[in-house]
């Protein structure tokens, strides 16, 4: 096969698999957030849905939180970004403890560091 190379394509696979925020910051995020989701609301809204959309923008915020947690990286910063966020001492040492299993952390922990309000004054929009 003409211009297939084993060493480009096990590039391409390990960037593609390696990706996780794509090097966007949570504001990036929730700009992004706030041009579709707008339109998504506004085709599902005959649905009589509510609590799809309540679970939605929580797994939406879910999903943001374990973002941020990816940005930070390491403990020593998760602990010094959640205190500066106004979180508890304790909570912070225990989403801090779990740095390298960001996404298994403590959800009451994280809730209250970074609660709704925090993602309303980003500007994420909410679907319900």
């Amino acid at each position: 096969m003409a211009g297939w190379s084993w060493s480009a394509t096990r590039a391409r696979r390990k960037a593609g698999r390696y990706r996780r925020s794509g090097g966007r910051s949570l504001p990036e995020v929730a700009e992004r957030l706030r041009v579709y989701m707008p339109g998504w609301k506004a085709y599902f809204q005959l649905a009589q849905t509510p609590r799809v959309f309540r679970d939605l923008d929580a797994w939406i915020r879910h999903r943001l939180r374990a973002v941020q947690l990816k940005h930070w990286r390491r403990g020593t910063t998760m602990y010094r970004e959640l205190k500066a966020m106004g979180a508890s001492e304790a909570d912070a040492r225990k989403v801090a403890a779990n740095s390298r299993c960001w996404w298994r952390n403590r959800r009451m922990a994280l809730n209250r560091a970074m609660p709704i309000a925090y993602f309303d004054r980003l500007g994420v929009p909410r679907l319900s």
